[in-house]
C-alpha cells in the first residue's frame, strides 16, 4: 500500500506539468498584450517595459514556461498583481470559503442520496420509486446558478428566512456562518446528490440480484441486516469513484456559485482574475485545483481497501 501511494505522488508531477502546459498555453494564446491589458489604457511604455520584465514576458516562452513550472513545483507561484501579495498566501485566504462548501455540499448529497437510492431499489417500480427518480433527475437537469437563484427568490426575498449572499467566518460566528452557508450549500448538493441516488439506485439493483443476498433472505436475515451489511457494502465501490469525482467537480461548481452568493472564495477569486488577466494567480488556481482533485482521487483508490478487503495494491 505505501509503495502504490509513493506511486501514485510521483505520478503527480506529470499530471501538472500536462495541466500547466495547458493552462499557460492558454494564457499566453488570449488576444491581446498582457502587460497593456493588467496596467490599462494610462500606462506609459516604460511601465509596460518593467511589468514584461518582472513577469519574465520578454523570454523566450519555452523558458518562461520552465521557470514558472520549476517554481509552482516548489509551491511559489509569484505574486499577484492586483493584490499586491503573493499567490499563495491569497490562495490560502480564499481556500477556507470554497473547501467547506464542497463539503457541505458533499455531506449534504450523501445524507440525501445514499438513503434515497437504497429505498428506491428495494422499492423499484413503485411509486416511491418513481417519485424519487424524478427529484434527482430535476436534481441534474436544473442548472446550479438557476437553482440557487430560485432559492434565493424565495427563502431571501420572499421568505426573508436566510441571507441572500455573503460570508461569515465560522470562527467569528458559527450560527450565522451556517445561515449564510445553507443556501449555497442546498445550491451545489442538490445536483450532485440526484446524480448520487440514480447511481446508488442501479449498483444495488444489481447487486440485490445476485446469490448471496437470496441466500441471505432465505436464512431468515432481517431485510435491514441485508441490505446494508451485505448489499450496500458491495454496491459503494462505483459510488466511492462518483463522490470523489463530485467533490472536485464542486471545488470547480464553486465558480458559479461563489458568484451567485457572493462568497469570497477561490471562484471568485479565479473570475475576477481571468478578467483582470492577472496570470500568476489564474495559473497557480488551476493547478492548486487540479493538484487536489489528483489527490483526492488518490484517496478514493486508498478508501477501496476498506470497502473491499479482495483489493490489495500492494500485490501488483
Amino acid at each position: 500500500m505505501v509503495a502504490y501511494i509513493v506511486r501514485r505522488l510521483l505520478l503527480l508531477i506529470p499530471v501538472l506539468l500536462v495541466v500547466g502546459v495547458v493552462v499557460f498555453t492558454l494564457m499566453h494564446l488570449t488576444p491581446g498584450d498582457p502587460a497593456s491589458v493588467m496596467l490599462g489604457r494610462d500606462a506609459t511604455p516604460e511601465q509596460k517595459e518593467a511589468l514584461r520584465e518582472r513577469l519574465g514576458l520578454n523570454e523566450p516562452v519555452p523558458v518562461q514556461f520552465v521557470n514558472w513550472f520549476g517554481s509552482a513545483l516548489r509551491l511559489d507561484f509569484g505574486d499577484s498583481l492586483f493584490l499586491g501579495m503573493p499567490v499563495t498566501e491569497a490562495l490560502r485566504e480564499r481556500a477556507e470559503p470554497t473547501v467547506l462548501l464542497a463539503l457541505y455540499a458533499l455531506t449534504l448529497s450523501l445524507v440525501i442520496a445514499i438513503p434515497a437510492g437504497v429505498i428506491a431499489a428495494v422499492r423499484a417500480n413503485s411509486p416511491i420509486d418513481r417519485l424519487l427518480m424524478v427529484v434527482s433527475i430535476s436534481g441534474v437537469a436544473i442548472p446550479s446558478f438557476f437553482f440557487g437563484i430560485l432559492l434565493i427568490l424565495l427563502f431571501a426575498v420572499v421568505l426573508g428566512w436566510l441571507p441572500s449572499g455573503g460570508y461569515v467566518n465560522i470562527r467569528d460566528d458559527p450560527g450565522e456562518h451556517f445561515r449564510y452557508m445553507l443556501l449555497p450549500t442546498l445550491t451545489l448538493g442538490f445536483a450532485a446528490a440526484g446524480l448520487l441516488a440514480r447511481l446508488v439506485r442501479s449498483t444495488m439493483l444489481d447487486v440485490l440480484n445476485e446469490d448471496y443476498v437470496r441466500t441471505a433472505y432465505s436464512k431468515g436475515l432481517a431485510e435491514r441486516r441485508v441490505v446494508v451489511a451485505h448489499a450496500l457494502r458491495n454496491a459503494l465501490i462505483p459510488v466511492l469513484t462518483l463522490i470523489g469525482i463530485s467533490f472536485a467537480g464542486m471545488l470547480g461548481g464553486a465558480v458559479v456559485i461563489e458568484q451567485v452568493f457572493n462568497i469570497p472564495g477561490m471562484g471568485r477569486l479565479l473570475v475576477n482574475s481571468v478578467v483582470r488577466r492577472d496570470i500568476p494567480v489564474v495559473q497557480g488556481a488551476v493547478m492548486t485545483v487540479a493538484a487536489i482533485e489528483v489527490l483526492i482521487m488518490l484517496l478514493v483508490d486508498i478508501l477501496y481497501v476498506f470497502v473491499d478487503p479482495r483489493i490489495r495494491y500492494g500485490a501488483e
